[in-house]
């Protein structure tokens, strides 16, 4: 199986002083509870797992105490071992489910802070947001969950040219021969994206009829609990923004347009359906800036966004596109191939620098793609999908702004070039690497 870096994350909260219960949010079927058990095989002595959709009798233990002194040996029975403080891994599975569950982590974290915690849930992000829902706040950790990066596909992929990936830490030109490969393991992973199952698909049989089932699988789970966990009006106004995304992406100019969704669409119909997608983990939302200045925040703009989904294979299969189209050139596929690119980047972008990304236009003159910020410093990033790096926009912004840092992430090769860092996009999961190699130069 995959060995997600998440785990590490895990073990860093395992070992706070001040560790908390901790609640593991992320959309379905990224591989949470698979992360969990295997945190707890690597980490502790015993691990009591309890799935709280699937047996409502936990749900009643919760119900008649949120006292933890007297739960911990109730579930102790129910697992079939004693639950230890340190030694015992308890892991709390759709807890949104039960909210009586959630309520008591607020005593787990007051009165036994010594036993370890963790709570999962495909749908906790719009559980927890839900109004008249009490929620333990300061009482619980948090962490997010993402799909897999290329990096994690990388080391099921080709463990030897993972290895070499691994060493890859200066801002230099790789050799060809292992830009090539690259290269061809990065397009695998493209056709996939990083949903663990249709992944280990791609890696075990290369097949790809499968790959476009499970993911045609993944999209029918999506479109039913848009029914399940919604009113009919919500749900429909969610599956008509999560289907018009390929729409929203196939565009120079990729803000989102309401217009898009439906004709004669207003924002205001549709503000809820987007925020559910949102805390969903379904898309990510990236705001435009009326100005790169810090705190970005400050200078949101709010009325101008862009949206993406969570995975790049997911956004391949819900736009229709036939995994063919990566291994030609064909010119009628060039502008979407740009915004699953763009997917990509982002993707990677928020397992390493966290969600505050941004972007930033200028009247529809110039778009820089995104922007990160590093030891206070803004970093405009531009994606382009092949070879073909002309552009104008990151010039543009480089005449008003001045930034120390650029970075274009294509098909090239590795290279700094004056304050311009250009990555190949299968190297952008090294880009803080990569930061830190060239911050001297500031």
């Amino acid at each position: 199986m995959f060995k997600r870096n998440i785990i590490r994350q895990l073990s860093q909260w395992k070992d706070k002083k001040d560790r908390k219960p901790l609640i593991l949010s992320g959309a379905r079927q990224i591989g949470k509870t698979w992360v969990l058990k295997e945190f707890g095989k690597e980490y502790f002595d015993e691990v009591a797992y309890f799935s709280l959709d699937k047996d409502s009798s936990i749900c009643q233990l919760f119900q008649t105490t949120k006292d933890p002194k007297r739960l911990l040996p109730q579930l102790s029975l129910l697992c079939g071992s004693e639950i230890k403080p340190q030694t015992t891994l308890v892991i709390l599975d759709e807890i949104q489910e039960c909210p009586d569950a959630l309520q008591s982590l607020k005593y787990f974290c007051e009165e036994t802070p010594q036993y370890a915690v963790v709570c999962a849930g495909s749908l906790l992000g719009v559980y927890l947001n839900h109004e008249n829902q009490t929620f333990p706040v300061g009482k619980v950790d948090h962490l997010s969950m993402y799909p897999l990066t290329f990096s994690e596909y990388l080391e099921l992929y080709d463990t030897k040219l993972y290895a070499y990936y691994q060493q890859i830490d200066k801002a230099e030109p790789i050799a060809q021969i292992f830009f090539d490969k690259l290269k061809e393991a990065y397009l695998s992973y493209c056709i996939c994206g990083g949903m663990p199952e249709v992944s280990m698909c791609m890696i075990d049989n290369n097949d790809i009829a499968s790959v476009e089932s499970k993911l045609g699988n993944i999209l029918n789970d999506y479109s039913r609990d848009f029914i399940k966990h919604t009113k009919p009006v919500l749900a429909n106004r969610i599956d008509q923004i999560w289907q018009s995304l390929p729409s929203q992406l196939a565009r120079e100019n990729r803000k989102f347009v309401y217009q898009l969704v439906r004709p004669g669409a207003r924002a205001r119909e549709y503000e809820d359906a987007l925020t559910w997608l949102h805390r969903a983990g379904l898309i990510y939302k990236v705001n435009a800036l009326t100005k790169p200045s810090l705190p970005l925040k400050a200078y949101d703009d709010l009325s101008a966004f862009k949206i993406y989904s969570l995975d790049m294979g997911i956004l391949r299969r819900l736009a229709e596109m036939d995994a063919s189209l990566y291994y030609n050139n064909s010119p009628v596929f060039s502008e979407f191939k740009g915004a699953l690119a763009e997917n990509a980047v982002l993707h990677s972008l928020v397992t390493q620098f966290g969600k505050s990304l941004r972007y930033w236009s200028s009247e529809y003159k110039a778009e820089v793609d995104f922007l990160i910020v590093v030891d206070n410093e803004i970093i405009p990033i531009e994606v382009k999908a092949d070879t073909n790096v002309s552009g104008k926009s990151i010039i543009q912004y480089e005449k008003e702004f001045h930034p120390k840092l650029r970075i274009r992430y294509s098909m090239l090769n590795l290279k700094l070039d004056g304050n311009m860092l250009n990555i190949p996009l299968f190297l952008a999961d090294k880009t803080k690497n990569f930061i830190e190699d060239v911050k001297s130069l500031w």
